[in-house]
């Protein structure tokens, strides 16, 4: 794997090797890298989790983190984002960590420079890290994903951690189902839409996401404070879900729109536990592109294969 950009071209095979080596880290840690490493975090569009997990990630590794804010960049004078990217690749940045608001744009810059890029969220497209802390925690709770009933609700069609989510679930076997309101559909996702009182009853893992006000350009009317009751994980939906079923959500969390805010920790929440897998997940990422798999290559590669069977 040269660069991890998206996850509807990884196989089954490639993404459990990620998903364990990721839960082998969470619970023993990695070692770092004693060749001195630089990674080039290019954030053109705001985060918290994502940004500061890869910085956590990176130095746990030994790696430098090289920090960039656009607007006190060349980006300011017309410097397109090829351009930055070669020049942290000039001065020896050793991986790219790329968010940016255009869709594609991480997979087009994967084709055009030689060192590893990183999708950490390219507009509406994909999410694939994201994706990958939410198949550590489900696998740390269900040991496996063959016939685990996912649903992901909300915004699906804004939404780039539904189309990473779908596509890494339905490689790993999982039944992935999407819920939520007409307009918000995404008809390119090749997975059934169920009534969302149905969803709640059928998850094994309710995945919440939140209404993505930034990428709307169709203003689909809605009422915000009815939102919850509509298409909401409420306290009522929650009485009725599985006795073992969990709740994810990517984060920021819009208490009391998309989750009744009794429930973001509540005994079923994992949310929080996603946010921390988060750092191994990303830590994983990063030591397969730069070591192959080096730090836990045979003990991950050997439970990779118990589990293909």
């Amino acid at each position: 794997m040269k660069h991890f950009v998206t996850m509807k071209d990884q196989s089954e095979a490639d993404i459990l090797q990620l998903v364990i080596k990721a839960d082998c880290i969470s619970k023993h840690g990695a070692v770092p890298f004693q060749s001195p490493f630089f990674a080039a975090n290019l954030f053109f569009e705001p985060s918290t989790r994502t940004k500061m997990s890869f910085v956590v990630a990176e130095r746990k590794l030994g790696i430098e983190p090289l920090d960039f804010a656009a607007d006190s960049s060349s980006v300011t004078k017309g410097e397109s984002i090829y351009d930055t990217a070669r020049t942290f690749e000039s001065i020896g940045a050793n991986v790219i960590v790329l968010r940016h608001q255009q869709e594609n744009i991480a997979s087009q810059l994967a084709d055009s420079i030689s060192i590893p890029v990183i999708n950490a969220g390219d507009g509406t497209g994909e999410h694939p890290t994201q994706s990958l802390l939410d198949l550590v925690t489900i696998y740390q709770e269900f040991q496996q994903f063959k016939g685990v009933k996912v649903v992901i609700a909300g915004d699906i069609k804004h939404s780039r951690v539904a189309r990473s989510n779908a596509y890494a679930l339905s490689t790993l076997g999982a039944d992935v189902y999407l819920t939520g309101m007409e307009e918000w559909q995404d008809d390119t996702l090749p997975y059934p839409y169920l009534p969302i009182d149905e969803a709640t009853e059928i998850a094994d893992v309710f995945m919440l996401l939140r209404i993505q006000h930034e990428r709307h350009q169709d203003h689909v009317s809605f009422q915000q404070e009815s939102y919850l009751e509509q298409y909401g994980l409420t306290l009522a939906r929650e009485a009725k879900m599985k006795r073992d079923a969990i709740i994810m959500h990517p984060a920021p969390v819009n208490r009391g729109v998309e989750i009744d805010t009794r429930l973001v920790e509540c005994e079923r929440s994992r949310i929080f536990k996603q946010m921390q897998n988060g750092v191994a997940a990303r830590m994983a990422v990063i030591d397969t592109l730069l070591n192959q798999g080096g730090t836990f290559h045979e003990k991950t590669t050997n439970k990779r294969q118990a589990i293909i069977g």
